[in-house]
């Protein structure tokens, strides 16, 4: 006894559902050029995270971090909301009880809305 469409199985839940949760991450906003630190074309397969992301990188070579830094805000800055975003901000607006939870600091959630 499968479910013989899951998608429509999971439309029927989200549809139905008093309250919504969802977790995101990096990959939300891969699709708009956001680069993720993991994965085939992570950050971290680049440059060390010893390197810029730690208090005594920043001691050693404050410009290198700075300069990554600044590199990912304006890469970030160019970024506009992809599919998914747009879909959890309109289920943000449709459920009363909708829930986001992000470790993303792009802000591309909130330029969806």
């Amino acid at each position: 006894m499968g479910i013989e469409d899951p998608i429509a199985e999971l439309a029927g839940r989200i549809q139905s559902a008093s309250r919504i949760t969802v977790l995101t991450g990096a990959g939300v906003s891969a699709a708009s050029g956001v680069p993720t630190f993991r994965g085939r074309d992570g950050l971290w397969r680049s440059f060390l995270p010893e390197q810029l992301a730690t208090p005594e990188a920043f001691r050693r070579d404050p410009k290198l971090v700075w300069e990554w830094y600044n590199w990912r805000r304006e890469l970030i800055a160019k970024c506009h909301p992809n599919a998914a975003h747009t879909v959890l901000a309109a289920w943000s607006r449709r459920y009363p009880a909708f829930t986001l939870v992000t470790q993303n600091v792009d802000g591309l959630h909130e330029k969806a809305g």
